[in-house]
């Protein structure tokens, strides 16, 4: 069940919805598009079909085929009327009738930031932020996700509707991806420009874990890296605040490591030799699950104020990765130890984790050696190259970890593989 927000009405929340579902209906996921703006209902206009039968006729027992008005234009696709303003509605009792198995719901929401918003927000598994590249726009979406984090509602990223490019007040938001831009078109549901838009926007958000994501439960205390077996090792996990090191040889596939890391929670990606378009498709493209980070580029001598500034952003219990770290530790040392000591207090301060990636080059950076000293754990993987008809392996040792769990004994990785399938290199001895 996903929600289509934005506080400033006309930036396009019915149209995304409606186009958002039909792009799933194409892709041979049935969906509904439903209408939770009960003051300017507006899905059964913009989707062409009859203002009855609307939510209100939804209740148990209900046969919902006799409710759901199918779109005009994709048949395993259904849309949902908005009931009168005087009608009272309980939108979590309708939407769990809406769940079945195999259909896609999306939820166009009321404008603003009112009761009438909180409700079906509320109700919702995560919500899709719409917004326009105007000022006005952008600021009401801001308040959108403000609204969307105290109702502790995910926040799965942003929409940009009739944007030729990313805004500079969406770039400045901190664990809200940009999943699509469409494109101004007089006709959006039927113009091949935008629903390629759509459909790709789908294609982005089937590939994406659910924001809940979970691999392991232990102590709450500890925050899960998603590698299941190395938070076996560590006893469920890391402690909030902690700073870890993963130091790789370049041709390994410790990125991958990075990639799983992103799933578990919300997670800022800082690159500093990737662009951000390149760092989104190599997430796109991993062999193993991937949330969807906020991915930022860090470029030049100011690598280091510029990290400073965004980490300052820094969400509650959230993942914050640099990669690598190599550029800054061959900058000027000062400048180095205060980002550190800077990045330790604001993960402290936000009961975060952050992972360091540490390549692992013939000639070590001027400053590694600050950077090993500085990190509560030290993460080294080897990436062994196979013989013949062998598959790659790669192995995790943890030469440092102030927390208690060091251990030199190998943690053999899989990536891709469920967890049932990660063992430890050296269980069958």
């Amino acid at each position: 069940m996903i929600a289509i927000a934005g506080a400033k009405g006309g930036c396009g929340k019915t149209v995304t919805t409606i186009g958002l579902a039909e792009a799933f209906g194409r892709r041979g996921t049935a969906a509904v598009a439903v209408d939770a703006d009960r003051q300017l209902p507006n899905v059964h206009v913009a989707g062409g079909v009859d203002r009855e039968p609307t939510l209100a006729a939804l209740e148990s027992g209900t046969n919902i085929d006799s409710v759901v008005q199918s779109s005009p234009r994709v048949s395993n696709v259904g849309l949902l009327s908005a009931p009168e303003p005087s009608t009272q509605v309980d939108f979590e009792a309708a939407f769990e009738l809406l769940e079945t198995d195999g259909v896609q719901t999306f939820v166009d929401c009321p404008s603003g930031a009112g009761p009438d918003v909180v409700e079906p927000l509320s109700a919702a598994d995560g919500v899709i932020v719409v917004t326009t590249d105007g000022e006005r726009s952008c600021s009401a979406a801001e308040t959108t996700i403000k609204l969307a984090r105290r109702l502790e509602v995910p926040v799965l990223g942003t929409v940009l509707n009739r944007c030729d490019s990313v805004p500079e007040a969406v770039e400045s938001w901190t664990d809200v991806p940009v999943l699509g831009q469409i494109p101004d078109e007089s006709s959006p549901l039927t113009d091949e420009e935008t629903r390629a838009a759509y459909d790709d926007l789908a294609q982005a958000l089937e590939r994406r874990a659910p924001p809940d994501r979970t691999p392991v439960e232990y102590d709450d205390d500890l925050l899960p890296t998603g590698i299941d077996e190395l938070d076996r090792r560590l006893g469920g996990g890391l402690a909030p605040g902690s700073l870890v090191a993963v130091v790789a040889d370049p041709a390994s596939q410790s990125e991958q490591l990075l990639y799983e890391a992103t799933a578990v929670r919300g997670t800022l990606y800082l690159s500093t030799e990737r662009s951000v378009a390149n760092v989104e498709r190599a997430l796109e493209a991993a062999a193993t699950t991937t949330g969807t980070p906020t991915v930022r580029r860090l470029d030049g001598d100011t690598r280091p104020s510029a990290a400073t500034d965004l980490i300052e952003k820094l969400p509650a219990a959230s993942t914050l990765v640099v990669d690598p770290v190599n550029a800054l530790e061959s900058g000027d040392r000062d400048a180095y130890v205060t980002f550190l000591d800077d990045l330790k207090e604001q993960l402290v301060a936000t009961e975060s984790i952050g992972l360091l990636h540490c390549l692992d080059e013939p000639a070590a950076p001027d400053h590694r050696t600050t950077t090993m000293h500085a990190v509560d754990a030290v993460l080294e993987m080897e990436t062994i190259t196979p013989e013949a008809d062998s598959r790659l392996e790669h192995r995790l040792t943890i030469p440092k970890c102030r927390a208690g769990g060091r251990s030199m004994e190998p943690i053999e990785l899989e990536f891709g593989a469920p967890s049932s399938q990660v063992e430890s290199a050296g269980k069958d001895g």
